[in-house]
């Protein structure tokens, strides 16, 4: 039963009782996407073949990962292959025993798709930013539901209800926003044969890029993404953890003696909310 809460509006000499919810719920229209599978059906996340979003991301995604969202709407068969991928992945049991790589590959897997799958519904877009209202109205990240094993999985419990208790901080380098500010969405899907050499080389890509990563051993200074602000626990419990987590895939010695000094100061860089659009891509060259 929903508690109320009581206004008094006073009109004149009149006085106007208002009920209205306690807690109003201001979530916008949810959408759906994948299957619902009988319990009988599903299948072990071991099982689940990501072939399909391998061959997709294949034709759409270039080495820097930025998305030729243009092709990728315009192919009414990828369209709907992405679709039957979601569908497949459906298929997943939540309490079927398997790999814990498996399970990263699938949750990152399922992240990536169902962000690119909510971006073409959209498209053409400037920015993911535009489609996740704070107040009123559809936000991407809390109402683009992905069915897994029979539950609804939305964008938000994925990252931080799934991967982030799986205790490895590299997620934050594999799982991506359709932003540039984000790692670059990898042109082939997550494995659990090459999961280790896929994060570890994506958090290397993350912190080639100057947008990412910058330093000055003379100064003593670092600036990173604002990634690094936004999930520090995931890194350590204070700064030098944190930098010491990452230290072996920054760009070079330098930059990795000068975090082994625990003496430079940090600060967090602006983050790019552009979409990682190839249709825009000259304009994030150099970066």
């Amino acid at each position: 039963m929903k508690s109320t809460a009581m206004l008094v509006v006073t009109v004149g000499v009149w006085q106007i009782f208002l009920a209205f919810p306690a807690k109003p719920s201001f979530a916008g229209t949810k959408v759906t996407v994948g299957r619902a599978v009988p319990a009988n059906e599903q299948v072990s996340m071991d099982q689940v073949s990501h072939a399909p979003w391998n061959s997709l991301l294949g034709r759409y995604v270039d080495d820097a990962g930025f998305v030729n969202y243009t092709a990728w709407k315009a192919s009414v068969s990828d369209a709907k292959l992405l679709d039957q991928y979601l569908d497949a992945l459906s298929l997943a049991s939540t309490t079927a025993r398997s790999t814990r790589e498996a399970q990263l590959a699938f949750w990152i897997n399922a992240y990536n798709a169902v962000t690119v799958k909510g971006i073409l519904r959209e498209y053409p877009t400037t920015s993911i930013r535009n489609h996740t209202a704070k107040l009123v109205g559809y936000n991407i990240w809390e109402d683009l539901l992905l069915v897994v094993g029979g539950k609804t999985f939305s964008l938000s419990q994925i990252e931080h209800k799934v991967l982030r208790p799986m205790g490895d901080p590299r997620i934050h380098f594999a799982i991506v926003c359709a932003s540039r500010g984000c790692p670059r969405l990898l042109n082939e899907a997550y494995a659990s044969a090459t999961l280790e050499d896929q994060l570890s080389r994506n958090a290397q890509d993350f912190f080639a890029k100057t947008a990412n990563f910058q330093y000055d051993s003379r100064g003593r200074t670092i600036k990173v993404s604002a990634i690094m602000e936004w999930f520090a626990k995931d890194f350590g419990e204070d700064t030098t953890q944190q930098l010491k987590r990452i230290e072996r895939f920054l760009p070079d010695q330098a930059a990795k003696n000068l975090v082994a000094s625990g003496t430079a100061r940090v600060s967090y860089l602006d983050y790019d909310w552009s979409l990682n659009d190839q249709a825009t891509q000259r304009t994030a060259r150099g970066r």
